[in-house]
């Protein structure tokens, strides 16, 4: 028997709004940045939980705070019997009477939430000596079930369901667990498409992408149509005819804006548009993806929870479904994303668009893949070539595609020296 002797809280900022890195119409000078957490035992393994919330600058200090909110319900814990009832901690966290009023199940206090469950899948994921991916993948349709909250998905989604879908990709989990070792995860990259970069940075990585594999590139838009227009010209011109091009508004449009923006966009083929308007409106994405046919939208980074993720898939809102590794409530809520996925038969193709995401949500797609969709069609990972030199496992790319992790745990934990270096201690400091 093992207890739970500490739950440290860093904020950690690296300074990539001075490249300009991350920028975007709606965020112009990110500082990509984590609110880091690491649960800490008594057991002799000496292992620890690591994860973290993304955020890009100010307010990870508040981002932190709440995560240090929850270290009451973690100190003198079991450790065997928390790792034991993963879906019962989760429920026990979201189910907090007074935290709930801070949400529920949304913003600062959601996410701090899942920063935590995250830690434990990372302990659990070690102590089993397998990558995330693998641990979850190698679990039975009932140990899988039971990890999601069905509560206000049952219009939607039942256990039932859940086990159906589970059960009927059974078949094959072995197969294709090779076939991710052998081969990996489509990627795509956003690199060549930041904001803030020159014509001529933008016509190089879109080259660049081409050459080292990846069979998509993204590119933000939504400041300046004109702008939009030339720099979209430009990427098609430089990687051809037919090659995936998606565009990414962050936000930005309302949405008779939208439509007619995206209009003056889609003679270049694209591949499809991500978060045209705010990620709240469910019918306004509705609107528009049917007024912006055949182009699909995508959305997800920003939706607060499972529900969100419902609705969105209930109204043909969005046809290419954006999970976030640390936006929602952990690895369980993302479960209940990939089977709601599964069940009206979208496509993932997660976000990864920020410090440390490449690393975590690789394991939920290769998770979805060899335990639930039971495939890789049509779906690709976000990639980002930046800071996975801060990481104990960082993201390997080769030939446009994430080579699936082998070492034990989340992937989350970062580098000692790397937390220390860009810690962030306030003005005060």
């Amino acid at each position: 028997m093992s207890t739970i002797t500490a739950v440290d809280t860093a904020d950690v900022r690296f300074p990539t709004s001075l490249s300009l890195d991350g920028s975007d119409a709606m965020n112009p000078d990110p500082d990509y940045s984590a609110a880091y957490v690491v649960l800490r035992t008594d057991a002799a393994d000496g292992l620890e939980g690591h994860a973290f919330v993304f955020t890009i600058g100010r307010g990870n200090d508040v981002q932190v705070a709440a995560i240090d909110v929850l270290r009451p319900h973690l100190l003198g814990r079991d450790v065997e019997s928390l790792l034991a009832d993963m879906g019962g901690i989760s429920r026990e966290l979201q189910g907090d009477s007074q935290l709930r009023w801070l949400g529920p199940e949304k913003g600062v206090m959601h996410m701090a939430i899942g920063a935590v469950v995250n830690a434990l899948w990372d302990l659990k994921a070690k102590r089993a000596g397998l990558p995330l991916w693998q641990l979850l993948a190698s679990m039975s349709p009932e140990e899988i079930a039971d990890l999601v909250d069905y509560r206000y998905l049952s219009d939607a989604l039942t256990r039932d369901d859940a086990l159906a879908i589970l059960r009927a990709a059974q078949p094959g989990r072995a197969e294709r667990t090779e076939q991710l070792l052998a081969t990996g995860y489509p990627a795509y990259t956003t690199s060549p498409g930041w904001l803030g970069y020159s014509d001529e940075k933008l016509v190089r990585l879109c080259r660049e992408a081409v050459a080292d594999g990846f069979p998509q590139i993204k590119l933000k838009v939504g400041s300046d149509l004109a702008d939009d227009v030339r720099r979209v010209a430009l990427a098609r011109e430089t990687v051809g005819p037919g090659f995936p091009i998606a565009i990414d508004a962050n936000q930005r449009w309302d949405v008779a804006d939208a439509i007619a923006w995206i209009r003056e966009l889609a003679p270049f083929d694209l591949a499809w548009v991500e978060e045209p308007t705010s990620p709240d409106d469910v019918l306004g994405h509705a609107e528009i993806a049917r007024a912006i046919v055949p182009v699909p939208v995508a959305t997800g980074e920003h939706m607060q929870n499972r529900v969100m993720f419902k609705q969105f898939l209930q109204a043909g809102a969005l046809q290419v479904m954006q999970i976030d590794a640390t936006r929602v409530g952990g690895v369980n809520e993302n479960i209940a994303h990939l089977l709601l996925a599964a069940k009206f038969g979208v496509r993932v193709c997660p976000h990864a668009g920020g410090v440390g995401l490449c690393e975590a949500v690789q394991h939920l797609s290769m998770f979805d893949f060899v335990a639930v969709s039971g495939t890789r069609e049509g779906r690709m990972i976000e990639f980002v070539d930046h800071l996975h030199e801060h990481f104990v496992t960082p993201t390997v790319i080769d030939h446009g595609a994430y080579m699936a992790p082998v070492t034990p745990g989340a992937g989350m934990e970062m580098l000692d020296s790397s937390v220390e270096e860009h810690r962030h201690y306030g003005d005060a400091r």
